[in-house]
């Protein structure tokens, strides 16, 4: 079975079909889901969310473009969500100099200060990191070492992917892998081992062809598979299954709890 490593399913573009669309997951081949929060509300809807499906987890964590809403009243509030044994991970946490919603200082600072609480708590990390190569991936090797994680959505060049790959993380590979003009992400694929790949949607967006530019759910996540399985010249369920075992590896998850 899939296991989907990063969806957002508190989204409201799933408001009028969420329940139907989630029990469908199971018959459609997906059988594990990672909700992952973004804003202070999403962090409470996430847990909230992964308690109704027995397969669905939580990630708890604020965005960078988020962080302005963080103070330490917030921060213990998110802080005590971590107690709930559906949350699986810190996240999804970074830097995004692409959008510069929030000034770099303060995206560093609750980054920081995030990853410090996955360490306090033992648990892997999402890491969001869009146009801010250089700044992640120092801050992470001065304050993220021996975490687990995963550097989400993946958009860096191969050699970056190998330093993440000596260090331990995965690397969330998403529909855009999928798309005609995505040849440094088809290059990263290629180079990185099957063991250090996690699949994902970050559904609602970024949905894979031939649904490009439609709202994206986890149904779609066999694409991707697909993608990767005939870049690395490997049957699908080969990918399906590496994946899904870096997946429970990544999250802690006991094979007992996964549907």
């Amino acid at each position: 079975m899939i296991f989907e490593t990063h969806a957002h399913y508190d989204d409201e573009q799933f408001d009028a079909d969420r329940e139907g669309l989630l029990n469908s997951m199971q018959a459609g081949g997906v059988g594990t889901i990672v909700n992952i929060s973004a804003s202070f509300d999403s962090c409470r809807t996430v847990v909230e969310l992964a308690g109704r499906y027995p397969f669905m987890y939580a990630a708890v964590g604020i965005h960078p473009d988020h962080v302005g809403s963080l103070d330490e009243k917030v921060f213990d509030e998110m802080e005590g969500l971590l107690d709930n044994e559906k949350v699986v991970a810190v996240g999804e946490i970074g830097l995004d100099y692409y959008w510069d919603n929030e000034s770099h200082d303060l995206q560093r600072k609750w980054f920081i200060r995030q990853l410090e609480l996955a360490r306090r708590h033992n648990l892997p990390v999402v890491i969001h990191s869009r146009d801010a190569a250089e700044d992640t991936l120092e801050v992470i090797k001065e304050h993220a070492q021996g975490l687990k994680g995963v550097i989400h959505c993946f958009s860096y060049s191969r050699e970056l992917a190998r330093e993440y790959v000596k260090m331990g993380f995965y690397i969330g590979v998403g529909g855009v892998v999928t798309f005609k003009n995505a040849k440094k992400l088809k290059e990263v694929v290629e180079e990185t081992p099957l063991t250090s790949i996690v699949l994902e949607t970050d559904c609602p967006y970024l949905a894979p062809e031939p649904y490009r530019g439609k709202r994206n759910n986890s149904l779609y996540i066999r694409y991707v598979a697909e993608a990767i399985a005939r870049i690395k010249n490997v049957d699908y369920d080969t990918v399906v299954g590496q994946t899904e075992a870096n997946a429970i590896e990544l999250y802690g998850i006991s094979d007992n709890f996964v549907v």
